[in-house]
């Protein structure tokens, strides 16, 4: 069998988008027959945001204030990057434990290239990427070429890892991160024009590649999307962007002596890397192999499919991204110290990915899965703290979210088997 025609569940989905047969109806009952047999999609993490959203704002109103948005979005920086590493390493049906660490250990290498030995932030960025890539070479070899699974590899990089951050900060040193550009993604904000321009210029793109990806598909003879669906698409996005983009342009400063206002840095970054790893997934060929490994791992070999530099890309891919979360969560800090990338953020980081829908047991995922899976854990962590919860709190609803996501997850395994 053809690893492009695997149980692959994202691919499939990919391939066949929704026809046009019984107008905007028939869309309707398709997608809920689709939802019957186990594809859910990004339906239950959006459903967590609008139910948090609700019972926060209601017990707390300061949650819905704009300057409580602007905190939720920069919280979610690391969370929600970290997650997005993973999502490729979980769509292999791999885990990486390491990750977390392995993020502490790039903003170490930031932390002291910048601080320690005085050199320019692009220096120091770019070290500790290449960082997070040599992790990614050493903990993808071990997997795929000496056949160690990835739980016992990337467990045994966990503790190396939190060692390897002790080693480099001298047993505890707290190295402060004073360099303006870093500081500034999670602690400065873009001008109100440029935000406008910025949300525009995103319907805009989604708009173009919405209408020239149904060209192609008709051109070819090949079932496209509803054109009301579309249009409900990019209005729907045009509609989000712009009230997050007022909002958050709306002064937030209690003092008036000083203004604080504008989307913050770190929401292009977010939007670009989604961007380019969503590019990467959906149409590129690295992509669909990664979609058939995880689906099917026989049939992508048989099919010519290099697994094993498949299985090795996805374990880089997934510290490249934790260098970049490490960097985030050390302008957050404004330092680096032996706790960071420690504690939850591993937890957090895998929640985000199962959480927004990618599966545990691979073939399954986008993305855009960890953006929306970190905003619900932002938002629980926020809101509990708002309300005054302790972080015993904090911990349980957690752990209970991520449960129901794998509950989720199982059973639409389970309804897609069944239906198909």
């Amino acid at each position: 069998m053809s690893a492009t025609t695997t149980n692959s569940y994202e691919a499939a989905k990919v391939a066949t988008p929704a026809k046009d047969d019984g107008g905007l109806w028939g869309y309707l009952r398709s997608y809920g027959q689709r939802v019957r047999s186990g594809d859910m999609g990004a339906l239950p993490a959006v459903l967590g945001i609008v139910v948090l959203t609700v019972v926060f704002s209601a017990a707390r109103p300061s949650f819905l204030t704009p300057l409580n948005f602007a905190n939720l979005l920069t919280q979610a920086g690391p969370i929600v990057v970290l997650g997005m590493g993973l999502v490729f390493v979980l769509l292999l049906g791999e885990i990486d434990l390491s990750a977390g660490f392995a993020s502490g250990v790039c903003a170490a290498v930031l932390a002291i290239m910048l601080t320690t030995n005085g050199y320019p932030w692009y220096v120091g960025v770019a070290a500790a990427i290449v960082t997070g890539v040599v992790i990614g070479l050493l903990l993808g070899f071990l997997v795929a070429k000496v056949g160690i699974p990835s739980f016992v590899v990337t467990l045994a990089g966990f503790l190396a890892f939190q060692g390897t951050v002790l080693w480099l900060l001298k047993e505890g040193t707290n190295i402060s991160v004073r360099d303006e550009i870093i500081i500034s993604l999670e602690n400065e904000y873009m001008p109100p024009m440029v935000g406008w321009a910025l949300g525009a210029l995103t319907v805009l793109g989604f708009a173009t590649t919405q209408l020239i990806q149904q060209r192609n598909r008709r051109r070819r003879g090949l079932p496209a999307m509803l054109w009301q669906v579309v249009a409900f698409r990019v209005i729907g996005l045009a509609v989000l962007v712009g009230v997050a983009v007022a909002v958050l342009n709306e002064e937030r400063s209690r003092n008036p002596l000083f203004s604080l206002k504008g989307v913050p840095i770190v929401v292009p970054v977010i939007g670009v890397l989604l961007l380019v790893w969503t590019f990467v997934l959906r149409r590129t060929a690295f992509g669909r192999h990664i979609y058939a490994v995880g689906g099917n791992r026989e049939a992508a070999r048989r099919a010519g499919i290099a697994v094993d530099r498949i299985r090795i890309s996805a374990f880089v891919i997934c510290s490249a991204m934790a260098a970049v979360s490490g960097i985030l969560a050390a302008s957050m800090a404004r330092s680096v110290d032996p706790n960071t990338g420690g504690s939850n953020v591993l937890l957090y980081g895998v929640a985000a990915a199962v959480i927004g829908g990618t599966s545990l047991f691979g073939g399954k995922g986008r993305v855009l899965d960890a953006v929306l899976g970190g905003l619900v854990i932002t938002m629980i962590i926020n809101g509990m703290g708002l309300v005054g919860w302790s972080s015993a709190y904090k911990y349980v609803a957690t752990g209970v979210v991520l449960l129901l996501a794998a509950s989720v997850d199982a059973f639409s395994r389970r309804r897609s088997a069944a239906s198909s």
